[in-house]
């Protein structure tokens, strides 16, 4: 991918440069390599260092930890576009014997299976993958710490489980089915399993001394899929843009929303936090943005990628350190300095490329009881109910071509939208999952549920 600096201004650049120099100097990190893309390409890339003469460009790869978490999560997403399994599906059905096969693969992909967060001691971030041979080697003899479905823990084991199933329903290793699958058609050429020059190596750095001691590189073996990738900013940047938007040789744009989307039972503190867990990406509020993707570590090594959606901007934090520079925070902090300082640019407004009488009759003022919604149909083909004033329920709607419309997110995800006519074809109320909307208050004329008194609308006296 090729940056281009000219594409943000100078002093947008400076401060992007001061923000990353400032958490290498703080966090004390040997190095640190950042990225940031907008409209879909890189257009800038730095860097830090505490080598002289060195600086880390966009090629040289880092180790990204649990960002392999949601490469993992892609590959089988795209065994359900292609019919070869279900997220609703039982793991037992394609990996018997693991005892934890009454978990559904959706809720491996969003931690919420019960599994530990951690395979049975030794560590093994720092220990060989061929310590642990087996998945049972990987589960332990009692995998399922929590109730099935109940609470989002973090698992590695679970994003294991799922490299195996990608290989029993591939019929190849995992590596293998990722190369092949997405990084070749995404052009990620320097995203591997093993360290290629020129790579960075890993160091701790000692907590109260300006020392560093060097990290072991250990293959994870079974436990790739969890963790074991290594990548560039360049690469990631790509990755970023694939997950913003999505891309038909790999995974469609509706898919890879549904990644995005909240899927996890959020504890009370995450709740406080504003941080929850989609499949195979995390999710959070900040800043007043919702921000999606995955950090990473392993020994040696730290790294993020934040997306913002909305705001078209994504960020690669890359370090090459055990701990110390928060990297959530730079990439949250790299997408604001971009999205503030540059705000993006909207499309031109468009009408309609046609006009449909039928759904005109849908549009304007509305009201559920007493409560005023306005109902707007858009150029997307999509109509949207939404409150006049305040909060309340809203939600775009696409229509099945029979006349109704299925809503799409919200309370009235998945919810039958049904307009009502009257004999000469006008539309008398809306029905929605039960729900009469009609274009008066309590119209009299409207089937509302329990009747409208007859004496109408009245004054105290």
């Amino acid at each position: 991918m090729t940056t281009t600096q000219e594409a943000l201004l100078p002093g947008t650049r400076r401060a992007l440069l001061h923000r990353i120099a400032v958490a290498q100097a703080e966090g004390r990190a040997p190095s640190l390599v950042a990225a940031v893309v907008r409209d879909g390409q890189a257009v800038w890339h730095g860097a830090r260092t505490s080598v002289d003469g060195h600086g880390p460009d966009e090629t040289v790869q880092y180790r990204i930890g649990s960002i392999t978490k949601t490469f993992t999560a892609v590959l089988v997403m795209r065994l359900r576009d292609e019919g070869l399994l279900d997220l609703g599906d039982p793991l037992e059905k394609y990996v018997p014997g693991t005892g934890a096969g009454e978990a559904a693969i959706a809720q491996l992909l969003a931690h919420t299976a019960g599994l530990a967060a951690e395979s049975p001691a030794p560590w093994w971030e720092r220990t060989p993958g061929s310590l642990r041979p087996e998945l049972s080697d990987v589960l332990g003899e009692q995998p399922l710490l929590h109730p099935v479905g109940r609470r989002h823990h973090y698992s590695n084991p679970g994003y294991t489980v799922l490299g195996t199933l990608v290989e029993r329903l591939r019929g190849a290793p995992w590596e293998e089915v990722l190369r092949d699958e997405i990084l070749e058609p995404l052009g990620l050429h320097r995203t591997s399993a093993q360290p290629e020059p020129p790579h960075a190596g890993g160091w701790a750095v000692h907590p109260w001394a300006d020392a560093m001691l060097p990290e072991p590189t250990e293959d994870l073996g079974r436990m790739a899929p969890a963790g074991q990738l290594w990548s560039t900013t360049a690469d990631l940047a790509r990755f970023a843009a694939f997950l913003a938007r999505g891309d038909d040789r790999v995974l469609s744009a509706e898919s890879v929303r549904e990644m995005r989307t909240p899927a996890a039972p959020a504890e009370a503190a995450d709740v406080v936090d504003g941080v929850t867990y989609g499949l195979g990406m995390q999710l959070q509020r900040r800043d007043g943005r919702l921000l999606v993707g995955h950090s990473g570590s392993l020994p040696g090594f730290l790294a993020n990628l934040t997306i913002s959606v909305e705001d078209d901007v994504a960020a690669v934090v890359l370090a090459n350190c055990t701990s110390g520079p928060l990297l959530g925070a730079v990439g949250a902090d790299l997408v604001r300095i971009v999205a503030e300082a540059e705000p993006r640019i909207p499309e031109p407004w468009r009408p309609l490329r046609e006009v449909d009488s039928t759904v005109l009759d849908l549009v304007g003022q509305w009201y559920w009881g007493t409560h005023a919604f306005g109902v707007r149909a858009s150029a997307d083909g999509l109509i949207t109910l939404a409150p006049l004033a305040g909060g309340g329920r809203r939600a775009r709607f696409r229509t099945n071509g029979d006349g109704t419309w299925t809503g799409l997110e919200g309370y009235y995800a998945g919810e039958l939208l049904r307009p009502v006519r009257r004999p000469d074809g006008s539309v008398s109320h809306l029905d929605l999952g039960s729900f009469v909307f009609t274009r008066q208050p309590y119209d009299p004329e409207a089937p509302v549920p329990g009747g409208v008194d007859p004496e109408g609308w009245r004054g105290i006296g």
